[in-house]
């Protein structure tokens, strides 16, 4: 099936197939019609002529019997009168014209013409030849305007009835449109909702039915799914802290050969970096399983991003890079949180920020509810085929995964996961010079939507600020 063929809509199939029907159906009708009038028509004419063959033929008898020849030539033109479309030559014994109507007929006459004999006019043996001929004209005209209402009564009746059926099409889909709208309300926290099938005709019921099947079955998988992430991350958070301890006492331990020392303090390294992922994923975790933001006052996030910056002063210097901040806003969040999610913002712009140019963190009320926040830099660009995965875990839009040692792809899903404790949305831009990359906001913790958690995952719900933050920003 072509690109054409498949993006065409079912409304605009079923109209245009009813059209084509409508037509064809009223195009037969009217062939119909026509024939059947053009056939009466034609009989009409036939059977026309031949009554005034039958009184031609009578008034010559008479006129055989009294021999008045005048007398002829006069009834045959009372019968002609009022009888354009007719015309009669009759030829006598010697071939001449014994009697011509008046007015001849016209040129472009449609003739149909009846040659026929009667008896002779002077009581010979001889034949008289008589012609009758019949101007077919004005039923040609009629035929004609017979025709052209036919061809737009087809047209108009055709443009009627695909109206209709279109607006019937779209009536009887709007149950299906109706789906649609509620599927696409649908969101990995609300997989346990279900379709509202009420409304919708018998023949959508078994899809309904398997519809809201489907999304228990991607409720149930995605819960064992998060379930499975908690559990792993909590199982190896405590030998991953015993691996910790006992190294850094290892460590502290006198007389301990360089070489070992070395080897310890680069096994502390990866210990901690690997506790840090799991810290990671379980505040991932409660994210996805409803835990929300303790929202307080915020008199400044101008002033928020301020501390977040000053934290950040070393890696800047070392990067030649500044920091700027434009605009401001109050409203109800959770400051460390927020504090978090600016690290990660930032964080990610000082990695790919060009030397010597300006990080701008850009604070801007949307409206009278929501405010965005935004870290841009300068740099290589994202690609767009990348740009929408830069908030999935563990993903790097370096395909060689650079920096893997000091990076380890969740930052701005933790960002993300922010996000959505507090209500609020992601977003990415890039071009080939300037990357944005930001969060939007509910300004008010009373326009946060809630979030339904199941009382089989509820012990996950831990205080989301526990989680230890990223870069070791303090909470």
């Amino acid at each position: 099936m072509t690109e054409g063929k498949a993006s065409r809509s079912l409304s605009q199939r079923l109209s245009m197939w009813l059209a084509i029907q409508s037509l064809v159906g009223l195009t037969l009708v009217s062939i119909i019609v026509y024939s059947v009038i053009s056939s009466h028509l034609s009989d009409r004419r036939d059977d026309s002529i031949a009554e005034k063959q039958a009184l031609v033929q009578h008034l010559v008898a008479e006129t055989r019997q009294s021999g008045d020849l005048d007398a002829l030539r006069h009834s045959l033109d009372d019968f002609l009168a009022g009888h354009h479309e007719l015309a009669l030559t009759i030829m006598d014994e010697t071939g001449a014209t014994f009697y011509q109507s008046k007015p001849p007929m016209a040129v472009d006459a449609v003739k149909t013409v009846l040659a026929f004999t009667i008896q002779s006019l002077n009581d010979s043996e001889l034949v008289t030849t008589a012609t009758l001929t019949h101007d077919g004209h004005a039923d040609n005209e009629l035929l004609q305007r017979l025709a052209i209402t036919l061809i737009a009564v087809t047209l108009l009746g055709t443009l009627v009835v695909s109206g209709g059926a279109y607006c019937l099409v779209r009536r009887g889909l709007k149950p299906v449109d109706n789906l649609a709208t509620q599927a696409a309300a649908l969101s990995v926290r609300s997989l346990s909702d279900q379709l509202d099938g009420t409304a919708q005709p018998s023949e959508l019921q078994p899809l309904v039915a398997q519809f809201n099947a489907l999304l228990q079955r991607l409720a149930e998988s995605y819960r064992r799914l998060e379930s499975f992430n908690a559990d792993v991350a909590h199982e190896l958070n405590t030998p991953l802290t015993t691996l910790i301890t006992s190294t850094e006492l290892a460590l502290r331990k006198p007389n301990q050969s360089t070489g070992l020392i070395d080897l310890l303090g680069s096994n502390l390294e990866e210990l901690h970096r690997l506790s840090g992922i799991v810290r990671d994923m379980l505040f991932l975790s409660q994210a996805e399983r409803g835990s929300r933001a303790r929202c307080v006052p915020v008199a400044s996030l101008a002033s928020l991003a301020t501390e977040v910056a000053d934290y950040h002063e070393a890696p800047l210097e070392e990067a030649s890079l500044h920091v700027g901040i434009t605009g401001d806003a109050a409203g109800e969040f959770d400051a460390p949180l927020l504090k978090r999610a600016l690290s990660n913002l930032l964080g990610n712009a000082v990695t790919h920020a060009t030397k010597g140019t300006t990080i701008v963190i850009e604070i801007a009320k949307i409206d009278d509810q929501q405010v965005s926040i935004v870290v841009s830099n300068e740099g290589i660009g994202i690609p767009q085929d990348k740009l929408s995965r830069v908030f999935e875990r563990f993903y790097r839009a370096d395909v060689a995964r650079s920096g893997a040692d000091l990076h380890h792809g969740l930052g701005l899903s933790i960002v993300a996961g922010i996000a959505q404790m507090h209500s609020g949305q992601t977003f990415a831009e890039s071009t080939e010079k300037i990357t944005r990359i930001g969060i939007t906001l509910p300004l008010s913790a009373t326009t946060q939507q809630p979030v339904v958690v199941n009382s089989d995952n509820a012990e996950a719900l831990d205080d989301p600020a526990s989680a230890q933050p990223v870069n070791g920003l303090p909470p």
